[in-house]
């Protein structure tokens, strides 16, 4: 993909990436403005989205899954201080801060996490983020994005590299607005929100309503999937979105990924591999 020769339909999805960024102001939204035409851009399953805190003088980072993901993954991913984060920082660094690739498969096995990662078909983290300006050594977000079973080959790594200006405000911008959502902590009363915390568990049929929800359907469309009535279905989704404090389908959905609660399904109906 070249900076210079976009075709007609690239360009047209740049501009629909570009033009909805800004209303992307909390994670749920964060998480489906990359299902949607960032994909074609640049096609993921797991983002890695580091942001530095001033308050804890460090990045922070989260992780936006539309597969499952095991959890001991998952922690090593978030963990700044984690060995392949750092590995990948360092990669970066070394690039001249330019887009790149860590491959997996070429590291030394014996790291439980990065075996795990190889044995799912994580072969690859695309990488890239931003420094302050003028302070190199300083930064400021940074991204890490994998999908099992493919190579990002040079094509990626410049669309990464067209799009992080706009991925990094994005991020900025939800970042900023998460922390703004949470209470005020007193010196009496101090409060920690973690909206994934304390959660109702979802039934084995609401994690399949959910997955069907996720593909698309409507709720006649899987009361016919499941044999049951579209008010029986209604009454699930309603259930569903009070026990996951969710205002919607789309919100539901991006909720119980993030938590890993939808089971281990590509599809409502067969199993990921």
């Amino acid at each position: 993909m070249s900076h210079q020769h976009l075709a007609p339909e690239q360009s047209e999805c740049l501009l629909r990436i570009v033009e909805a960024a800004p209303q992307v102001r909390r994670r749920h939204q964060f998480f489906m403005w990359s299902q949607g035409d960032l994909q074609r851009w640049l096609p993921h399953k797991v983002s890695v989205c580091g942001a530095y805190d001033r308050e804890q003088r460090d990045l922070v980072f989260d992780i936006f899954n539309s597969i499952p993901v095991p959890q001991d993954i998952i922690d090593e991913l978030k963990d700044a201080r984690s060995e392949i984060v750092n590995m990948a920082v360092q990669v970066w660094k070394r690039t001249r801060q330019q887009s790149c690739r860590l491959d997996l498969a070429e590291l030394v096995s014996g790291h439980p996490v990065w075996d795990s990662l190889v044995s799912l078909g994580f072969n690859q983290l695309l990488i890239h983020g931003v420094t302050r300006p003028g302070r190199p050594d300083e930064i400021e977000s940074f991204f890490l994005f994998a999908h099992p079973q493919r190579e990002y080959g040079d094509e990626a790594m410049s669309a990464l590299e067209m799009l992080l200006p706009c991925v990094h405000l994005t991020y900025q911008r939800v970042c900023v607005t998460e922390r703004q959502m949470v209470p005020v902590r007193t010196a009496m009363h101090p409060v920690f929100v973690n909206p994934y915390q304390r959660v109702t568990p979802i039934t084995d049929r609401e994690k399949e309503i959910l997955l069907w929800v996720r593909d698309g359907l409507s709720n006649q469309q899987i009361s016919e999937k499941l044999g049951i009535s579209a008010l029986t279905v209604k009454n699930h989704v309603q259930k569903i979105l009070r026990k996951l404090g969710a205002a919607n389908r789309a919100q539901a959905v991006a909720k119980a990924m993030t938590m890993n609660a939808i089971g281990t399904g590509a599809s409502a109906g067969e199993s990921y591999t």
